[in-house]
């Protein structure tokens, strides 16, 4: 055992060399290295926590889950985490929960409607079509890139029973304009706070205004696990009902290696059931296997240490990129942070006015060619986007906008990974660009 431990010390020494030896940094050269919009920024202790993990062979949920967790809950302050497999699975998970019969009349049912937006990721709206309600689609605001507060209630319907959003790109939705109508109605909130962990609204954390929201963590986001997310809520009901449909369904809430955490495992009735069925295989839900392993959680709890530095460098390459664009407001609509919010920004939107003497093409073909990547704002119209044009579905008015950024819009990148020599190389080929025109 003592052996074990020793060689233990020494590998973990040894992975923290090797990562000096092949992730050091070096100078950045403009032209020639790519400026991503994105990507994993992590040290020595990711990669030690990971080996260190490996070692155990330990490949479900374990030790590294349970600090992960703790420290996720304990940054957004509330009192139950669940880790998933990805984002989407989040918000699977998140929706699929407000379906379950423990929730009596308050659970949703095919045919209930749920108000969101068109511009949005696809894994925000799949669960909608997925489960058999009905999106009803708002249209945008231009800069802000989030739904129109006024048209929030103009999309109320009898059939109403939830709004699911996304904080696009990490600037938070008009919270207070949404739980207006949350509590008035006493309808659900799914807040979709993928792209926003560590954004915050009038002061407080987005993540932690919904019944329950979700955070993804993959190689773009925030944090990182690779492929990875997580729920969370402060509704201790939710919380039980979310875990069942992530595992299997099953209605058995013990941790991997615990038994009888209820105290009735033998002695209780479930469906038609025999009398005292072992409750560990009784399933209340329809479920899936949607868990994240430990493998996973142990690059994540490294991670989320450092997520504070992570926002603070989001929004200082954010501040740099935006004054060195100012400039070009003329043809630009640059970003605008929703009223009394703080966003930790996951990239810089960018719409070209209409009437420019160029297009989105013309100028995100000059930034690619100079090796500055560059993203549309996801699917434009999602009700364009193949899979989705024949889905049962509402509009509510007209989606000028969200086609106008589906024709005209892009972003850039202000992740950690980004030094002042990226984002002042960015600057300078837009004004190259403008030079030219």
């Amino acid at each position: 055992m003592e052996d074990s431990e020793n060689l233990r010390r020494e590998i973990i020494a040894l992975t923290k060399k090797y990562y000096d030896s092949k992730f050091g940094s070096r100078k950045f050269e403009k032209g020639r290295d790519k400026v991503f919009y994105a990507g994993r920024v992590f040290d020595e202790n990711e990669l030690a926590n990971l080996v260190d993990s490996s070692l155990d062979f330990w490949l479900t949920e374990g030790r590294y889950s349970e600090q992960f967790q703790a420290r996720l809950a304990d940054y957004l302050g509330v009192s139950d985490v669940a880790l998933v497999n990805s984002g989407s699975s989040a918000n699977l998970v998140a929706l699929s929960a407000l379906t379950s019969p423990k929730l009596g009349s308050r659970s949703l049912k095919p045919g209930d409607e749920v108000i969101t937006v068109a511009a949005a990721f696809p894994s925000t709206v799949s669960p909608i079509v997925q489960l058999q309600l009905v999106p009803v689609f708002v249209d945008i605001e231009l800069g802000t890139y989030n739904i129109i507060r006024e048209r929030i209630r103009q999309a109320l319907s009898p059939k109403t029973k939830a709004i699911m959003l996304a904080h696009t790109l990490g600037n938070p939705v008009n919270v207070d304009a949404v739980m207006e109508i949350v509590k008035e109605r006493e309808i659900w909130f799914v807040e979709d706070n993928c792209d926003a962990l560590g954004s915050t609204y009038d002061g407080k954390l987005t993540g932690t205004f919904g019944h329950i929201s979700t955070v993804s963590f993959y190689p773009a986001h925030h944090i990182t696990t690779g492929e990875g997310g997580c729920i969370a809520t402060n509704d201790e009901s939710l919380a039980r009902i979310a875990k069942s449909f992530r595992d299997w369904g099953r209605d058995c809430y013990c941790s991997g290696g615990e038994n009888n955490t209820c105290g009735r495992r033998y002695s209780q009735q479930f469906g038609a059931l025999p009398y005292g069925y072992d409750h560990k295989y009784v399933y209340t839900h329809i479920g899936y296997n949607l868990k994240m392993t430990d493998l996973q959680a142990a690059i994540g709890a490294a991670q989320v240490e450092k997520l504070p530095s992570f926002v603070k460098a989001r929004k200082a390459n954010f501040a740099r990129l935006y004054k060195g664009l100012a400039r070009f407001e003329e043809s630009l609509i640059l970003p605008l942070a929703t009223p009394k919010s703080d966003p930790a920004w996951f990239a810089f939107p960018i719409s070209v006015r209409e009437n420019s003497r160029f297009s989105r093409k013309d100028l995100v073909s000059h930034l690619e060619n100079s090796r500055i990547e560059t993203r549309n704002l996801f699917c434009g119209n999602l009700l364009h986007q193949p899979a989705f044009q024949d889905i049962e579905h509402r509009v509510v008015g007209d989606l000028l906008n969200t086609n106008f950024t589906m024709e005209n819009t892009f972003f850039v990148g202000v992740y950690p990974g980004l030094t002042d020599e990226h984002i002042d190389y960015v600057v300078e080929m837009f004004e190259e660009f403008f030079k030219g025109l």
